[in-house]
């Protein structure tokens, strides 16, 4: 297939959060891709809540159960994608593909038997969209031995890369992970740790709230010594990259297990949880980027004020700020990733990076999944 510079493609992905789908629509050309439209497409709540559960290992469904969770989840993917494009005001038949990571319910790329695992079935997306579906994006970099995550890195390369200059990339999802973009131009990214993961689970969980707004409930304590060192002390941390992890590893029963809470005020522990992602991804970028001028961040936590101050303390005088200042969403970056890894599988090339991830090579990520033939009902 030649390049297909004028082609639209639609990428959709509900992150370790499990807070929306976000759904983008972008032109990839020889520049910039170009955003036409994107929006974030919530979740029922009781269906949010039934997706953390299963992520953090709190509930086992049974082969039937999960069969039918794949089908309704395919089934609100394909509801973005379609609201996108009525949002948009554009024909299913302008565009080219859809890539859809879908939404990691398990992600164990160590052991003996490595994988990692997203529902969302493709072929929904593709029967009611109308349009062919790339998914599945992990699975070949993990059987090539890599760790299937992060697969940012090779987007953040090709958009945020400044020539001569270091600069490290901060995605705060659920789960924080970093791109060091090198001065010579090598690339290393892996999982720092948690970011709004444990906040929001832990704020749900004392306030109802899906989320730490301005990180205000944060904002009310004080970060407690004794429930941090413990925490930062997880092996995990000093883990050398290749690496990853998820919510199935960093969730509130981790925390329980890490250090007692008995005695410990609520907002201390968030405040201490939010400190426990700050001092994470600092001592990952000091680490591994010490010589970066720069961090740019995206995901949702670039929106908690507290956290992006307390980011700036521990790197400075690093600047730190939104993706924002360099014309890039925040907000749907990882979005447009997953619609550019769908057009690099139509263009046969490879989407993984092996420094990044520990593939034995570059390959070729993604199944296809063939809209219906035009004409048949």
């Amino acid at each position: 297939m030649t390049d297909d510079a004028a082609a639209l493609y639609l990428g959709l992905i509900s992150g370790t959060s499990a807070d929306s789908i976000d759904a983008v629509l972008v032109r990839f050309g020889a520049a910039a891709p170009q955003t036409l439209a994107h929006l974030a497409h919530p979740w029922p709540e009781p269906l949010r809540r039934r997706l953390l559960a299963l992520a953090q290992g709190e509930a086992t469904p049974d082969l039937d159960q999960l069969g039918q969770l794949d089908v309704e989840l395919g089934d609100h993917f394909a509801e973005a994608a379609l609201h996108l494009l009525a949002h948009s005001n554009i024909p299913a038949s302008a565009v080219r593909a859809i890539g859809s990571h879908g939404q990691t319910v398990c992600h164990r790329p160590g052991g003996a038997h490595p994988f990692s695992l997203q529902i969302g079935n493709p072929a929904v997306i593709a029967e009611r969209c109308r349009i062919d579906v790339v998914a599945d994006f992990r699975r070949a970099d993990v059987a090539a031995g890599g760790q299937g995550a992060p697969l940012l890195p090779a987007l953040h390369a090709k958009l945020l890369v400044r020539p001569g200059h270091a600069r490290v990339i901060l995605n705060l999802g659920g789960i924080a992970n970093i791109t060091v973009l090198r001065a010579d131009g090598g690339v290393l990214g892996f999982d720092t740790g948690p970011a709004n993961g444990l906040l929001d689970a832990w704020c749900q969980h004392h306030r109802g709230e899906a989320f730490d707004r301005d990180g205000a409930f944060a904002a009310r304590g004080q970060v407690a010594p004794a429930l941090l060192a413990p925490l930062l002390d997880d092996p995990y941390f000093a883990l050398a990259p290749p690496k990853s992890t998820g919510r199935e590893y960093f969730h509130l029963a981790w925390l329980a297990r890490r250090a007692p809470l008995a005695g410990l005020e609520p907002a201390d522990v968030q405040a201490t949880l939010l400190e426990l992602t700050a001092r994470s991804v600092a001592a990952a970028v000091l680490q591994h980027a010490p010589e970066a001028e720069d961090v740019l961040a995206c995901g949702g936590g670039v929106h908690n004020p507290l956290l992006m101050r307390r980011l700036t303390e521990l790197l400075a005088p690093r600047r730190v700020e939104s993706t924002a200042t360099c014309g890039v969403d925040p907000d749907f970056l990882e979005a447009t990733a997953f619609a550019w890894l769908a057009r690099q599988r139509l263009l046969n090339l490879p989407g993984n990076l092996p420094a990044v991830t520990g593939a034995r090579g570059p390959r070729v990520l993604g199944a296809l999944y063939s809209a219906p033939a035009a004409g048949s009902s």
